[in-house]
């Protein structure tokens, strides 16, 4: 079988996405790598070379002298100061992050934004973004980024965007997979580039919560148990990504452990531009209501649902444990 290459370089970002995807499970990350037949190169933080070594290796990657299959970049890219990319370089190349990963993403077969960092600038642009970081090819929901919006990979791919914050680790596996199948191609990615694999879900879907979302059972504080959305401020009915259905650490997600869905896949998520834990609404209404329906629809039904709440919904919504259990169902004697 063919061995491919993978090649993963750290950016500007805290390097979450790297602690995430040390928890893949069944099998553990360095056996699924092999089971893949993907060899890597070099990770910053779970290789033993350094130095010399690394540089060499860079070196020969840029030139063509070793295959580079898989590029994945982690964290966004410094642009600044003044597009030079030196807020932000590889120790002892005497080159920024910047140069190399423009040079090394025009050898790589496929390049991989892992992460939103990497993907759309995410935390690492926020606050008035002062370091100029940006995706690989967008920045924030514009196409661009510091590859641009024409760049294509060697196999024929625009950047991947893996993204997440932090990703969870079988989006990454399972993409990698996908490419080293031959099994990618470009409708295979949304219109942001991440991978329809599990973008092609909303967060909403599997949420344990879902009963409550359905009658307008409402949480009014956090540790309750009721919808997060109507007041605290949960985007899982817009939010792209399958984290109720591919669990965390088997048994996890945002919602299931009784914090809001910030909607965390997409670009610009960083700064929504109100509390994360509270819900914006123009005369009540929350402004952010699921995406693929009429805002008048859900208005009528939301009447509706709350005027038919079941009372075990409506207790156990503003209670930090259920108070009232479902009823035994049982046959009416004729």
């Amino acid at each position: 079988m063919k061995r491919f290459t993978m090649l993963w370089l750290q950016a500007c970002g805290c390097g979450g996405c790297s602690m995430s995807l040390l928890c893949a499970e069944s099998p553990p990350l360095f056996e699924q790598l092999r089971w893949q037949g993907i060899e890597l190169l070099w990770h910053p933080a779970l290789s033993e070379a350094s130095g010399e070594s690394v540089r060499e290796l860079l070196q020969r990657l840029e030139e063509g002298e070793q295959s580079l299959d898989l590029l994945c970049i982690e964290g966004a890219i410094a642009r600044g100061p003044g597009g030079t990319g030196n807020y932000s370089r590889i120790a002892g190349t005497g080159r920024s992050m910047l140069s190399w990963v423009r040079s090394l993403s025009a050898q790589a077969r496929y390049t991989l934004a892992v992460g939103s960092c990497a993907a759309y600038g995410g935390v690492s642009a926020s606050g008035g973004n002062p370091s100029d970081v940006s995706g690989l090819q967008f920045e924030g929901e514009r196409r661009g980024g510091v590859l641009g919006h024409e760049y294509v990979s060697q196999g024929g791919l625009p950047v991947i965007n893996i993204s997440g914050c932090p990703i969870h680790p079988q989006w990454v596996l399972e993409t990698l997979m996908s490419l080293v199948r031959d099994e990618m191609s470009v409708e295979d990615l949304d219109g942001l580039g991440r991978p329809r694999l599990y973008s092609d879900h909303l967060v909403h879907h599997g949420c344990p919560r879902n009963e409550y979302y359905e009658y307008k059972a409402s949480a009014q504080q956090h540790s309750q148990q009721g919808c997060l959305m109507e007041h605290l401020g949960c985007m899982a009915t817009q939010a792209h990504g399958d984290c109720n259905i591919r669990l965390w650490n088997g048994e996890g997600s945002c919602t299931r452990g009784g914090y809001a869905c910030i909607n965390c896949t997409a670009p610009e998520f960083e700064e929504p531009g109100y509390s994360f834990l509270s819900t914006p609404k123009i005369a009540g209404i929350p402004v952010g209501l699921p995406t693929d329906m009429p805002k008048a629809w859900f208005v009528a039904l939301s009447s509706l649902s709350k005027a038919a709440t079941p009372t075990r919904l409506r207790e156990n919504a503003v209670a930090d444990h259920k108070l009232v259990a479902p009823k035994i169902y049982t046959k009416k004697k004729r």
